[in-house]
């Protein structure tokens, strides 16, 4: 569908453009006069056409993230660093590439840090 819009439109611009040219010639010949009328008519209603077209919305990509954290981190014993809320998978989000907990309980927000593994 966007190919047809597109030569409607480039129709539409020549029909105008070819119209513009037969309304100065017409100052001298009614009938030239007419004639680019008529073209700019059929311009404007092929540019009506075009936009009455629809398209298809394009498909939304699908971005999946894992985060692999190369230390030990057991998901049932991280705890809030305010009010010791315990915290689930879905409470940690990815935000300009670190690991960023938002706590259910209390709403603070802190970055992961990750324990050294020595």
């Amino acid at each position: 569908m966007k190919s047809t819009r597109t030569i409607l439109f480039i129709l539409a611009a020549g029909f105008l453009v070819f119209s513009f040219l037969f309304i100065l010639a017409g100052f001298t010949n009614a009938s030239l006069f007419l004639t680019g009328i008529i073209l700019a008519g059929i311009g404007f209603v092929l540019i009506f056409l075009a936009s009455r077209i629809k398209t298809e919305p394009d498909q939304p990509d699908i971005v999946n993230v894992n985060v692999d954290l190369p230390g030990n981190v057991n998901m049932d014993t991280l705890k809030c660093k305010s009010c010791g809320g315990v915290l689930a998978p879905k409470d940690i989000t990815l935000v300009a590439g670190a690991p960023v907990v938002t706590c259910p309980y209390c709403g603070t927000t802190y970055q992961l840090t990750e324990e050294p593994k020595w």
